[in-house]
């Protein structure tokens, strides 16, 4: 049995549009069974195909169709259309496994500019696949890459509502052209914030995690309760608020104290869900065999 676990990710991390990420301890697992004549996919997803038509599957097919049909079981920790990665684990699965059932021989710099051309961008793709916390850029031919330095005490304290948001509400939520001085400006703070984040200069960084200027204003009216967040997230010395990906995640980056004591106040927001606390796993995606 060969299993690849693939963890979730947090994009954008503010300012960041489809360009920062980084991946969380919370883990998509695909378990590669016997041979079989069809697709099998075994899961608990009860809206999910379990035959070729799984994404999965249908990832994988996106390199190869030279495949041996499997069985196939997929675990997730990683809640569907929340802002934290689920089809871009999904797709990187799915690659994987055409990689290794067909002999491909796929570098992971391969695997990732296929995963960035099918995602649209890499800021989801690139931290799942490596690990970490990265900054990407695509250009319609090549990913290029850096990553940046998360240190150990950060805690992400990760707020899911029971509510899916879709990637392609949330993107027609967003302008078709934007205001070129507001561009340069939303440049700007995404930049310093990098800069920040490089040189652990976290007192920059608290200041413009919550500046963005391409995404969060634009999508106030899909998650209300990203302000009551901030406002109760402001009471401590946290680091930064901000939505996760499309959302409706939000994410509040503290340190190990801090977040401790943190979680309790979540408890009475006006938008049901859950608040989970997770790591930054540095891993990315891995792969075992076991007999």
């Amino acid at each position: 049995m060969i299993k690849i676990k693939v963890p979730a990710t947090s994009a954008n991390i503010g300012p960041g549009f489809d360009s920062l990420g980084l991946a969380l301890d919370l883990f998509l697992t695909l378990e590669i069974h016997e041979a079989t004549t069809t697709w099998q996919v075994i899961h608990e997803e009860p809206d999910l195909p379990h035959d070729i038509t799984h994404f999965i599957v249908q990832a994988a097919l996106t390199l190869t169709s030279n495949m041996q049909p499997h069985r196939l079981v997929v675990k997730s920790d990683i809640p569907l259309a929340r802002g934290l990665g689920s089809s871009s684990a999904a797709l990187l699965a799915g690659l994987t496994m055409a990689n290794i059932l067909a002999d491909l021989n796929l570098s992971p710099k391969e695997i990732l500019k296929q995963a960035t051309m099918l995602e649209g961008h890499p800021d989801n793709v690139a931290p799942a696949l490596l690990g970490g916390a990265i900054s990407a850029y695509y250009d319609g031919h090549q990913v290029y890459n850096s990553s940046f330095h998360i240190p150990e005490n950060i805690i992400f304290t990760v707020f899911i509502p029971d509510y899916e948001l879709k990637t392609a509400e949330a993107r027609n939520a967003l302008p078709d052209d934007f205001p070129f001085k507001k561009s340069i400006a939303g440049s700007a703070i995404s930049n310093t914030l990098i800069a920040a984040l490089a040189n652990d200069d976290w007192q920059t960084a608290k200041q413009l995690i919550e500046k963005d200027q391409f995404h969060e204003q634009q999508r106030h009216h899909l998650v209300p309760h990203l302000l009551e967040i901030r406002h109760i997230a402001h009471q401590y010395d946290v680091l930064g608020t901000y939505l996760s990906g499309a959302g409706p995640t939000v994410i509040i980056m503290a340190p190990k104290n801090e977040a401790k004591i943190l979680l309790p106040a979540l408890t009475h927001l006006t938008t049901s869900g859950r608040t989970i606390q997770c790591h930054l796993n540095r891993s990315g995606l891995t792969i075992t065999k076991e007999e």
